[in-house]
């Protein structure tokens, strides 16, 4: 696989990821938590592929193989990145989202 390739891959899983965390947080957001934890998960499985493909390369660099770094590939990092991040704050937020739920379903305040 070329290193574009690998960056279009890079670019492609992390995106999807980036795409479930926000749906996981939207649903939180009316209350639908079961549906938000799918949601992560499938935001955690596309993450998961994006990382194999940063895996294998840092192999492939660290064997002694060359790695060709260009642009995309600096962008398709900075995807992986982003990705990692909106799925850890969307947890935090859907666990936030429904700790008040919760708490308002009781009738006090959220702790």
């Amino acid at each position: 696989m070329t290193i574009e390739q690998v960056s279009f891959q890079l670019i492609l899983h992390a995106g999807n990821s980036k795409s479930f965390s926000m749906e996981g947080i939207k649903l939180a957001y009316e209350n639908h938590f079961d549906e938000a934890a799918q949601k992560i998960e499938e935001a955690n499985e596309e993450l998961t592929i994006a990382h194999k493909s940063q895996y294998d390369l840092l192999s492939d660099y660290s064997s002694g193989k060359g790695v060709e770094l260009d642009i995309l590939l600096v962008h398709a990092q900075d995807h992986v990145t982003s990705a990692a991040l909106m799925l850890d704050l969307a947890k935090e937020i859907i666990n936030l989202n429904k700790k008040i739920y919760l708490a308002e379903q009781k009738g006090g305040e959220a702790k």
